[in-house]
């Protein structure tokens, strides 16, 4: 069975994430989780015309994907957290929470001694990421 959860857009970063700790219970009985969506993702400034590039994104794109990165391999997560506090290139990346409130999930089910690893990790068209994390 696959279930879908719904994201309450009114509530804030860190209650997501708080409420994916409270969910972890979920894994010890075997139940896979997933997080789906973009963390660099502004459809409004999309460049189709060079969606043919490889791994091409803006300055602002590639300057909040490479500081979320950084942010993911060294488990520093408050400041993903206060993603509206980070500055433009963040703003731009993250217009709406939709696509991005996902990776608070995954990271609040994150427990002791696992380990983050990043893979499809590429920019799109200028102003989308789809980058992957998993973790074990």
């Amino acid at each position: 069975p696959v279930i879908q959860l719904s994201i309450d857009y009114s509530k804030p970063a860190e209650f997501h994430y708080r409420l994916a700790n409270q969910l972890q219970a979920l894994r010890h009985k075997g139940v896979l989780i997933i997080g789906s969506g973009n963390i660099v993702h502004n459809l409004r400034l999309v460049d189709f015309q060079n969606f043919h590039k490889d791994n091409y994104g803006f300055d602002w794109a590639v300057e909040a994907h490479d500081t979320i990165n950084g942010y993911l391999l060294h488990g520093d997560y408050q400041p993903l957290l206060d993603y509206d506090r980070q500055g433009k290139a963040f703003d731009l990346a993250i217009p709406t929470p939709d696509h991005y409130l996902p990776l608070l999930y995954v990271l609040g089910l994150q427990q002791k001694g696992e380990a983050v690893s990043l893979f499809n990790d590429k920019m799109v068209a200028g102003s989308l990421s789809m980058t992957s994390i998993k973790i074990a």
